[in-house]
């Protein structure tokens, strides 16, 4: 597959926003108190990771396929560990991490939301739509542990 330059260039600005989800989510999963959060931000790490190297072999003309995963944020179930009211500086702390990703993730997936259609291919469109969603489930994710520990 051959793309066109606003193709390469779209690709190469959606490479780059997952190249800052990637150190942000490692630096998040460090600095977060709760267990379970750390353990979100490096799902969410590795996720972003399949999506820098997925964009990669695009702009190396091969489309890898995709799941059109939809369901991870509807299935992911956290555990509270701020219900009791206890530990409120790790709390606000983690919230306000939790808070910031979902506005990236927001950010994100508005991007892929405008780049898909600097696409002339129908897989490329597909791949950037499939992450799209994708981005949309860890938005879903940070919310519900948000959620479940009273944040929101």
């Amino acid at each position: 597959m051959i793309l066109t330059e606003k193709e390469t260039t779209a690709l190469r600005d959606l490479q780059t926003q997952e190249k800052s989800c990637i150190t942000k989510y490692e630096k998040y999963a460090a600095q977060a108190k709760d267990t379970e959060l750390q353990s979100l931000f490096r799902t969410l790490q590795q996720d972003e990771q399949k999506h820098y190297q997925s964009i990669g072999q695009a702009l190396h003309g091969n489309v890898p396929d995709c799941d059109c995963n939809d369901s991870q944020g509807k299935n992911y179930a956290p555990k509270g560990t701020y219900k009791d009211g206890a530990n409120a500086a790790d709390k606000e702390h983690d919230c306000f991490l939790a808070t910031d990703c979902i506005g990236t993730e927001k950010l994100v997936s508005g991007e892929y939301n405008t780049n898909v259609f600097s696409c002339d291919n129908s897989g490329l469109r597909k791949l950037l739509a499939d992450i799209q969603i994708e981005e949309q489930n860890h938005a879903e994710m940070l919310y519900k542990y948000k959620q479940v520990n009273a944040m929101s």
